[in-house]
């Protein structure tokens, strides 16, 4: 997929809540700039098939997918991951 991009760093809120840990996510442009959007942007990508996203873990690409918590809120996690997004939240911090 042209659109598929690799989540390298996020932004974390100090909020127990999954659907509130993830500020932002962020990444390279081919060009070697920087990207980064918010939880809210990636979702809104996501589910209009705009952009997917997914991490590298152990070599292996992990699809990021939008969740929902039991209360409806959505939020960002890979498949993998069972209700807290850890492979999201284990990534370094994203500083720009």
């Amino acid at each position: 997929m042209d659109n598929c991009h690799q989540v390298r760093c996020v932004k974390k809120n100090d909020r127990y809540n999954p659907w509130e840990r993830i500020k932002t996510i962020g990444g390279l442009n081919s060009n070697g700039s920087n990207w980064s959007l918010s939880q809210e942007e990636a979702i809104t990508g996501i589910e209009d098939g705009k952009w997917c996203f997914f991490v590298e873990k152990y070599g292996t690409q992990v699809k990021v997918i939008v969740a929902k918590s039991r209360f409806g809120n959505k939020y960002l996690k890979t498949i993998a991951d069972g209700e807290e997004p850890n492979n999201l939240l284990n990534l370094p911090e994203c500083y720009n």
